[in-house]
């Protein structure tokens, strides 16, 4: 299925970056999604965007980047973000995780937060030596 739009974004391997992610991703905010679903998704690819930064790309130059790619879909909407840090399961990684997460915590929330928004969830190593970070939202119910 082809989507209703679809747009790409690259930026480097810098917190500071999260800014232009946040003002890229306002696009999104229309119809076919409902604000409530986009504020969802904004704060998973926050939570994407960050974890590779923080931690996949933990130690590398600045310059590596960081590829982000939105499609909306008729129903559903799906963020891939892709880095180059070292492949890691995520079902063992979430299941490993406790229950129960500090609210004081600095970090760790992270990928619990993206598995609670998701409707669909994985990290995949891709031909290309990359990582993909594939969250899917559906929202065919806010319609």
């Amino acid at each position: 299925m082809q989507p209703i739009y679809k747009d790409h974004l690259q930026v480097n391997t810098d917190l500071n970056a999260l800014t232009l992610v946040l003002a890229w991703f306002d696009q999104f905010n229309c119809p076919p999604v409902s604000y409530q679903t986009w504020l969802e998704c904004q704060l998973a690819l926050v939570e994407g965007f960050t974890n590779a930064v923080r931690h996949a790309h933990q130690g590398q130059p600045i310059e590596l980047l960081i590829d982000i790619e939105v499609a909306l879909f008729s129903e559903w909407l799906e963020m891939r973000v892709w880095d180059y840090g070292e492949p890691f399961n995520l079902t063992q990684k979430l299941t490993a995780l406790p229950q129960q997460t500090d609210l004081d915590a600095e970090g760790g929330r992270g990928l619990k937060l993206m598995q609670r928004i998701a409707d669909s969830l994985s990290y995949t190593r891709t031909e290309d030596n990359r990582n993909c970070l594939l969250i899917v939202k559906r929202y065919a119910e806010d319609s």
